[in-house]
C-alpha cells in the first residue's frame, strides 16, 4: 500500500460565464481508495477532474496531491504523425529512465546515488513495466504494431491503446472519465480488476454503473442537494440511487411544509397589521394597558418567527432534467437485410428483419463489425455482398457526437431539445464548441429523435450521458413503437435488454 499517496482539495471553486461549476468541495481521498463522481451533464465532472490533474486552475481553492498522476481524458488529441509506439514510449519513458539511472549509478558505481535510483525504481516497479504494458495492450485488444499510425486506427483502438498505456505507468493517482467508452465485455473485466487491485488513489467519472458498484468505495454526487453542499456516499450505485430517491422525497416534503407555514405566519402578520391600522381599542377595564399592547405583541412575535423561518427554508428542489421522449409511430415492416459483407470489416450470415415495434440487440466483441453493421443498416456504407431495404425514416446515432457547425447553438440546431428535456436555460444559447461532451451527446440524440423516426440504430448509446439519462434511455427504448437495434457494451443495459432478440458477431479471423 502506498501509503504516502493522497488528494485534498480545500474549498475548491471554478466557474464560467454562467456560474461556478464546481464549487466549495472540500474532500481527502486516500490510498486505497476510489471515488466515483457522478452528476447530471454539465455539473462539472471533467471540470473536477482536470482541477485534480492541475489542468486548469481553480478560481478559489487548493488541491494538493501526494504521488505520480495520470489523467485519462474523454477526448484524445493527437498528431498526425504519431503512432502507437510514440503513446508507449511515453509511458514507460520514467521506468526506463530509472532503469537507465540506476546503471549510471553501478558504473561507476556511486552508493548515494545508487540507492535514491534504486529506492525509486522500486517504488514504480521500473523492472515490470514492459510486461505490464504489453499484458494490458493484449487484454484492450490494443496491440498493434508500434509503427501504427494513430491516424490509422478507429476511434475506439486508440483510445484503448491510450487507456493501456497509462494502466502501464503504475501512476499513483489515477484520473479516469469515461474510461468504458469503446471497451468490449473482457476489457472491462479487465479494467475493473486493474482497478480494484490499485494501491493508490483512483478519481472515476464513468456513467456504467456496473463499475461503479463493483470499484468504487464512495461515490460524489455533484448535484443539488438540500444544503447546498456536495456530499459523499457509500455503499455503491444501487444503494446511492436509494438515498438519493429519499433524500428528494425529503426534501420536497420539508420545502411543501415551510411553504405552507410561511404562508400562514404571513397571514397572521396581514391580519395583526390590519387590525392596528384600523384603530382597535381594547373595552375598559382593568389591565388596559396590557390589552393595549397585546395586538402589537402579537404581530412582532409572529413577524419574528416568520423571519426566523425565513432564515432557515431550504431552497426549493429545482426540477429534475427529465427525458420526454417523442412518441413515435411506426407500422408495418420496416428493415430487411439479406446476409452482409464487408470485406475485412463484417460477415453477416443471416438476414436481419425489423417490424414496428421490434427490438434487436447487437453484441460481439470489439472488432466483430457491430458499428460497421449499424452503418450498413443505415445506408451509409455500402456492401460488397447482400442488400438492404427500409420503408420510412431511418436514422443512426454513431459511437461518438459531430456537428458541421460549433458556432451554432443548441437552440438554433435543434428547437425541440428543451421540449425533450435534454438541454434548458442557458445551455441552449450556448454554441457547440461551448458544451460539454455530455451535453453535445444530448444535443445529437435530439436532433435524431426531432426527426420522428420509424427506425432508431443507435451505437454505443450510453457514451457520455449521465447515468439518470441513460435510465430513462433504456426505459423510453423499452416502450417505443418504432423499430429499435442498438449495439452497446454497458452491461446493466444488455441485462435490461436481455429479453431482446439477439444477433452477435463474431471478429474476423484475418488471412495471411
Amino acid at each position: 500500500m502506498r501509503t504516502h499517496v493522497h488528494l485534498t482539495t480545500q474549498d475548491l471553486t471554478k466557474g464560467y460565464e454562467a456560474g461556478p461549476v464546481v464549487d466549495g468541495i472540500s474532500l481527502t481521498v486516500s490510498a486505497g481508495h476510489r471515488l466515483g463522481v457522478i452528476g447530471e451533464n454539465g455539473r462539472g465532472k471533467t471540470t473536477l477532474l482536470r482541477l485534480l490533474a492541475g489542468d486548469l486552475p481553480p478560481d478559489q481553492g487548493t488541491v494538493t496531491r501526494h504521488g505520480s498522476l495520470s489523467l485519462v481524458r474523454q477526448e484524445m488529441p493527437f498528431h498526425d504523425s504519431e503512432t502507437v509506439g510514440d503513446l508507449l514510449s511515453e509511458a514507460l519513458r520514467e521506468s526506463r529512465q530509472a532503469l537507465s539511472e540506476l546503471d549510471s549509478a553501478a558504473e561507476p558505481f556511486d552508493e548515494q546515488r545508487y540507492e535514491r535510483a534504486l529506492t525509486h525504481a522500486e517504488a514504480i516497479e521500473a523492472w515490470d513495466a514492459e510486461r505490464r504494458a504489453d499484458i494490458a495492450l493484449k487484454a484492450l485488444d490494443a496491440d498493434h504494431p508500434k509503427s501504427k499510425r494513430l491516424n490509422e486506427l478507429s476511434v475506439g483502438q486508440r483510445y484503448r491503446v491510450r487507456l493501456a498505456c497509462l494502466l502501464a505507468e503504475r501512476a499513483d493517482v489515477l484520473l479516469l472519465d469515461e474510461p468504458t467508452n469503446h471497451l468490449d465485455s473482457s476489457a472491462l473485466d479487465f479494467l475493473t480488476e486493474r482497478l480494484k487491485q490499485h494501491h493508490g488513489v483512483v478519481v472515476l467519472v464513468s456513467h456504467d454503473r456496473t463499475l461503479l458498484d463493483e470499484v468504487c468505495t464512495q461515490l460524489l454526487d455533484l448535484d443539488p442537494t438540500p444544503d447546498g453542499e456536495v456530499h459523499l456516499h457509500g455503499g455503491g450505485y444501487r444503494a446511492f440511487k436509494e438515498a438519493k430517491r429519499a433524500e428528494r422525497q425529503r426534501w420536497e416534503q420539508r420545502f411543501a411544509q415551510e411553504e405552507a407555514e410561511h404562508d400562514s405566519l404571513a397571514e397572521k402578520v396581514e391580519r395583526a397589521q390590519s387590525r392596528l391600522h384600523d384603530a382597535w381599542r381594547p373595552p375598559k377595564g382593568a389591565f388596559k394597558h396590557k390589552r393595549s399592547t397585546r395586538a402589537a405583541n402579537k404581530m412582532r412575535n409572529v413577524a419574528r418567527r416568520l423571519e426566523e423561518l425565513d432564515d432557515q427554508r431550504v431552497d426549493a428542489p429545482p426540477p429534475p432534467m427529465r427525458f420526454a421522449p417523442p412518441n413515435l409511430t411506426a407500422d408495418g415492416d420496416l428493415l430487411h437485410a439479406t446476409p452482409l459483407e464487408v470485406p475485412g470489416r463484417l460477415n453477416l450470415t443471416e438476414p436481419i428483419s425489423l417490424s414496428a415495434g421490434e427490438k434487436l440487440l447487437i453484441t460481439g466483441p470489439n472488432g466483430a463489425g457491430k458499428s460497421t453493421l449499424l452503418n450498413v443498416l443505415a445506408g451509409r456504407i455500402t456492401p460488397v455482398h447482400g442488400t438492404v431495404h427500409h420503408v420510412g425514416k431511418v436514422k443512426l446515432l454513431a459511437q461518438e457526437s459531430s456537428f458541421e457547425n460549433e458556432d451554432a447553438t443548441a437552440a438554433q440546431l435543434c428547437s425541440r431539445v428543451e421540449e425533450l428535456g435534454l438541454l434548458r436555460g442557458k445551455d441552449l444559447a450556448r454554441p457547440v464548441s461551448r458544451l460539454s461532451t455530455g451535453q453535445r451527446r444530448r444535443l445529437e440524440l435530439a436532433i435524431l429523435l426531432s426527426s420522428d423516426p420509424h427506425v432508431l440504430l443507435l451505437d454505443e448509446p450510453t457514451n457520455h450521458l449521465s447515468i439518470a439519462l441513460v435510465d430513462e434511455l433504456t426505459e423510453a427504448l423499452q416502450h417505443t413503437k418504432a423499430a429499435v437495434a442498438v449495439a452497446t457494451h454497458d452491461r446493466q443495459m444488455r441485462t435490461d435488454f436481455g429479453s431482446w432478440r439477439c444477433v452477435t458477431l463474431h471478429r474476423l479471423v484475418k488471412v495471411l
